[in-house]
């Protein structure tokens, strides 16, 4: 069973940084593409950006040029660096994981992962 566990959510001004990080355990060495989703209230949950084992990505095109996934297949942690926040950035982080058939998976539908953490909370006002 995948365990992951998020953290590095907070409050902060428009404008600013924050660093997401989530750590995994119970992956097998079979590939897994890991992913940040997030839920702002009364929004469906979406994608914001997804690793495959490979270290290929893909965004959400709202964050774009601001938000950098990576990770470490050794320790099973991925990371989010979030600059530039903005006040829409606003919701719950969750990061998934989904074992996959390639090295090369990439998918931004949360419906495509099955391991997901409790979520970080990241709120972005002045």
């Amino acid at each position: 069973q995948v365990l992951l566990v998020e953290s590095g959510g907070g409050s902060v001004q428009p404008g600013g940084s924050l660093r997401l990080s989530c750590a995994a355990s119970g992956i097998t060495r079979n590939h897994y593409s890991m992913g940040w989703f997030r839920q702002a209230v009364g929004k469906e949950r979406e994608g914001v950006a997804v690793i495959a084992e490979g270290d290929i990505t893909t965004y959400a095109d709202s964050v774009k040029g601001r938000f950098t996934i990576s990770r470490d297949n050794a320790k099973n942690t991925i990371n989010l660096q979030m600059n530039n926040l903005k006040a829409e950035d606003t919701a719950m982080y969750f990061c998934a994981a989904e074992r996959s058939a390639s090295r090369w998976w990439l998918s931004l539908h949360p419906g495509d992962f099955s391991a997901w953490g409790q979520g970080t909370q990241v709120t972005v006002s002045e």
